[in-house]
């Protein structure tokens, strides 16, 4: 008897641990973002640098939405990002600006919104006029080895 309790506690415990490993697996991957009410809106951006779908979408370091889809435009050639922004987040004026930066070592990209100042606010279907697109390392080291060699 005793030992089938023992074998009871050590199953209940494995499968606390299990939960806990889905729980923690669901965060770490972003799809815990609650679409209570969103919009959508759109930007365009010259060079993604590794923005995928799901990426988030964040202000002041606050989830506000994430992005949904990501094709080429094929009109302006370039990277058309559309993201749902929580109904709460209404106050996005029509001079905000976007930018696609990356969270830590790893280079997980995600979209900063910085707010504007006027007193017109996006609505459902509007785009970000001011966008701002990824730094691309190689990018980067190809002008700085361009301008070492150049003088």
């Amino acid at each position: 008897m005793r030992i089938r309790v023992l074998e009871i506690g050590v199953g209940a415990f494995l499968l606390m641990g299990l939960v806990a490993l889905l729980m923690l697996a669901v965060n770490v991957s972003g799809l815990n973002f609650e679409s209570k009410g969103t919009y959508r809106v759109y930007a365009r951006f010259e060079n993604i640098g590794g923005l995928t779908e799901r990426s988030k979408v964040t202000m002041s370091g606050v989830l506000i939405g994430q992005v949904t889809d990501i094709r080429l435009d094929s009109d302006a050639l370039q990277a058309l990002v559309e993201m749902e922004i929580s109904k709460d987040v209404d106050f996005l004026s029509i001079d905000s600006s976007v930018s696609i930066l990356t969270a830590g070592l790893l280079g997980e990209k995600y979209i900063g919104v910085v707010a504007g100042a006027e007193e017109e606010f996006l609505q459902d279907g509007d785009f970000f006029e001011d966008t701002q697109s990824a730094l691309v390392l190689e990018d980067l080291i190809g002008k700085f080895l361009f301008n070492e060699v150049s003088e």
